[in-house]
Order: C-alpha cells, then structure tokens, then sequence
C-alpha cells in the first residue's frame, strides 16, 4: 500500500503541464524577438525566455526601458513592449556596454554585435562550421564529438559501445 500523498512512478502530476494563468487585463502570452513569453511572468524574469538573453541583459534592458522589473509582461503596454524588443535588437543604439553583448569583435565585421534567437543559432554553427573547415584544434574536437574545452576524458563523455569488464554468466 502506497504512503498518503505519494503517486506511482508512472502517473504525472496534475501539475507538471504548463498552464497558463489567466489574469483580466493581462495578455496569456507575448512575443518578442521570436520568443513567446507567458504573460504571468515578471518582466526581469520573462525577458530570459529570450535565447541570447542572460539575467544582467535582462535588468539592464529594463532600466533603459524604464518599465518595472517586477510587473507582470503581459500587462505592459504595446509601445513598452515594443520599446523592449528594439533594446532587445538593437542594444548598440541604446549605449548598452560592450561587455553584456554576446558578440565582441564579430570576426567578419570587428564590431560589437548581439545575437538573438534564430540568429545566434545559425552564426553559432557557422563558426563550427568555419573551424571544420580549417582543421583547427577545436573543429577537430567537433568533428570526433570529443569534448573541446580541454576537459579530461578518461571516465567522462563514454557514449557508444560500453566500456569495463564483462562478468562471466553463471552455468
């Protein structure tokens, strides 16, 4: 007999799916730069559904912006919304410090990009593409699936074919 209050392994929670809450006069969900957000969310919290946003990005697009942190998304007005999406963007038009850019000295164009979504995507496999191409170190590593940060690989990152000693079957 089961403990009060504990379920089988195989049965989910009730409360395990995504639900949204449905709150009057706030929005169930909201886009922005190519990413849905759920309305509920604080607005700090919620920008790092964003790819390519990270939690200081995040509070720095809502000084400039100058909208709350902590009012809910999907109650802010269409002009704030899209004031943050343009920050989102755009963040070297809004004198936002080099450092918080996920992409100093773009090897193409040497300037100070950020990346978003879809965008940080592709150029991210570009780049591993590159060093495939050149045979370097890392595109090496890439290539075999090694790991490339210089990590030890002696009993970490085994996929494949089991390693270690076989036991013997009982006649």
């Amino acid at each position: 007999m089961a403990r009060p209050g504990l379920k089988d392994k195989g049965t989910k929670h009730p409360a395990a799916k995504a639900t949204i809450k449905k709150i009057e006069g706030v929005r169930a969900i909201v886009r922005i730069a190519e990413a849905d957000i759920y309305g509920s969310k604080k607005t700090a919290h919620a920008l790092l559904r964003i790819r390519g946003v990270g939690q200081t990005l995040a509070k720095t697009i809502t000084d400039i912006s100058g909208v709350d942190p902590n009012k809910m998304i999907g109650a802010l007005t269409d002009e704030e919304i899209s004031k943050i999406e343009d920050i989102v963007l755009n963040p070297g038009k809004y004198n936002i410090p080099a450092f918080l850019l996920n992409r100093r000295s773009d090897p193409e164009t040497g300037e100070n990009l950020h990346k978003t979504s879809s965008d940080l995507i592709f150029t991210r496999k570009s780049d591993i593409d590159s060093m495939k191409k050149i045979q370097c170190y890392k595109g090496v590593r890439h290539q075999l699936g090694l790991p490339v940060r210089g990590q030890r690989t002696r009993s970490s990152f085994r996929t494949g074919a089991k390693v270690g000693v076989v036991k013997k079957k009982k006649k």
